[in-house]
């Protein structure tokens, strides 16, 4: 479905060149969910928005390969974009309520984009939208189409989004922390109506999340990213039973046990992300790592046999 080759994305800042991502390739599969995690600033959305083609800055540089069905994007006019976003490939945003326009009702936000890819008639539109709000569980669905973002909560708001993503059936769908402003009860509901509606609709799913027990929820494989790059990469089952590389490690230590004793203080990883403007030469998370050593001054390489870290740990010079 996607096959996303040493994808590297830069920014030309007044302070020099940004490395956002730096060699980032990854494949989805038809119908699985691939699960994205990772702390603020480690690439997960970046990564994302390039191949949806939203990065816009002209101050961006895109290299790398990113082939949707077989079809190269990277280098796509806006238009031929235009064409597949929404349709084809479509995306839920982190924040509902900037993601959706204040001054126009849901109902006509679905139907516009259900009339911007398809030639259907205005009433036609309307109608879809009402089955959409129904099937994202949105009470008086009929009612719903009629209210402005600001009249819904913030749960009923992220239904709505999923609705208009979900509007023209797309095969790739990607999630970005779509419960990450929500309470515990209703991210619990949100994460059963995404993989309800994944397997109605058998969309490929990308689940961006900074969050690991989402990703036990949802997930079929993960890809754990730290610094712009692959840290940690294979199935749900492995990831979480043998975790690898350090940082899934300390990430996974991070969250409170269900069982035994109750520790008196949650882990935590020592340190901040590094800035990316000034990349180190070696693994960019030795300087936090426990368990570092001599040779993590060199570049770690991502291993290739099915559950891949790049640490020397496991993989040594």
């Amino acid at each position: 479905m996607l096959s996303v080759r040493d994808l590297r994305v830069s920014f030309c800042t007044e302070q020099g060149m940004v490395q956002a991502i730096d060699g980032v390739s990854f494949d989805v599969a038809e119908g699985e969910i691939l699960g994205v995690v990772g702390e603020s600033g480690s690439g997960k959305t970046v990564s994302l928005l390039a191949v949806m083609g939203l990065i816009t800055d002209p101050n961006a540089v895109i290299e790398g390969s990113i082939k949707y069905q077989g079809r190269e994007l990277v280098g796509l006019s806006a238009k031929d974009m235009r064409k597949l976003r929404g349709r084809e490939i479509a995306m839920i945003f982190q924040d509902p309520m900037t993601a959706l326009t204040p001054v126009y009702t849901i109902g006509w936000q679905i139907a516009e984009q259900i009339r911007a890819h398809e030639k259907i008639s205005a009433k036609a539109a309307e109608q879809r939208a009402i089955d959409l709000l129904q099937e994202v569980n949105i009470p008086n669905p009929a009612e719903a189409i009629h209210l402005y973002p600001h009249q819904l909560s913030g749960g009923m708001r992220q239904r709505a989004v999923i609705a208009m993503a979900l509007s023209c059936n797309p095969s790739l769908l990607v999630a970005d922390e779509p419960t990450t402003a929500l309470d515990v009860t209703v991210q619990a509901q949100i994460l059963d109506l995404v993989r309800k509606l994944q397997k109605n609709y058998k969309s490929a799913v990308v689940f961006i999340t900074h969050d690991m027990g989402v990703i036990a929820e949802i997930a079929d494989r993960v890809m754990v990213m730290y610094a712009g790059r692959i840290a940690e990469r294979g199935s749900k089952r492995e990831l979480f039973s043998e975790p690898q590389h350090p940082y899934t490690q300390a990430l996974l230590d991070s969250i409170p046990p269900l069982e035994g004793k109750r520790p008196h203080r949650l882990k935590s990883i020592p340190g901040a992300p590094p800035a990316l403007l000034h990349r180190s030469t070696g693994c960019a998370f030795a300087p936090r790592c426990a368990k570092r050593f001599d040779a993590c001054v060199n570049m770690p390489i991502l291993t290739a046999n099915g559950h891949d870290a790049a640490c020397f740990k496991v993989n040594p010079i």
